[in-house]
């Protein structure tokens, strides 16, 4: 079994550009362009290299700062817990930063993660290597494949237009205080931060497929 978890708005409770652009003055502008990328209104990629340029020069140490700062979702840590007792691998498909994506996979104990890369010059923020676009399934069809997860064994929870493809890889998708478009091509919906609550979702979909003859197929650490 597989759960794959957007890291910004899910795992993470913030947003990492918005809070380092507040110290730049910027946020307002910063949060403009990133609520209309997750709701779909503007072309992903372009939005980032967009926030990215208008981050340009910010420190190395302010990045790290910030991203120290963002705090793991409220039931994360228990979330993850249970979910690794119940045998699922765990990943995260974040259009954020290995900065902080590595971070948050040391305290939750993730198995998997995938982000992109800030470039630094001079200690100065540059530009981005991107590694997960708009299709965020892309970058982990791979880890899928190579798994043999079956789509029913896979549970996706996210929160923004731009995780939508995920949802096509999952057989319980669950929108994590998300947006509308993602609510209304969910099979759970979950509108308080608290990540706890998505266990008894999980285990009811888990006993059904069980029940309907399914072999589980559980990983033991």
């Amino acid at each position: 079994m597989l759960a794959i978890f957007d890291l910004e708005g899910v795992l993470v409770d913030g947003e990492f550009l918005p809070e380092l652009a507040k110290l730049k003055g910027i946020e307002d502008k910063i949060w403009d362009i990133t609520m209309k990328g997750i709701r779909g209104e503007i072309d992903w990629e372009q939005g980032l290299h967009l926030r990215i340029q208008e981050l340009k020069g910010m420190s190395y140490s302010d990045c790290v700062k910030v991203s120290n700062s963002l705090k793991v979702m409220p039931g994360a840590k228990e979330a993850c817990k249970t979910l690794r007792e119940m045998g699922f691998m765990l990943a995260s498909v974040s259009g954020g930063f290995t900065l902080l994506a590595e971070r948050i996979q040391k305290e939750l104990g993730l198995d998997y993660i995938f982000a992109n890369e800030l470039i630094f010059v001079g200690d100065r923020l540059h530009s981005v290597i991107i590694r997960v676009n708009s299709n965020k399934a892309n970058s982990i069809q791979g880890l899928v494949k190579t798994l043999k997860e079956p789509k029913e064994q896979i549970v996706a929870i996210v929160d923004g237009a731009n995780d939508l493809t995920l949802f096509e890889l999952a057989g319980l998708k669950i929108a994590f205080c998300a947006q509308p478009i993602v609510e209304s091509r969910a099979d759970v919906i979950i509108k308080e931060k608290d990540l706890r609550l998505i266990i008894p979702a999980i285990t009811e979909y888990i006993r059904n497929l069980e029940n309907n003859g399914a072999e589980i197929r559980r990983y033991r650490r």
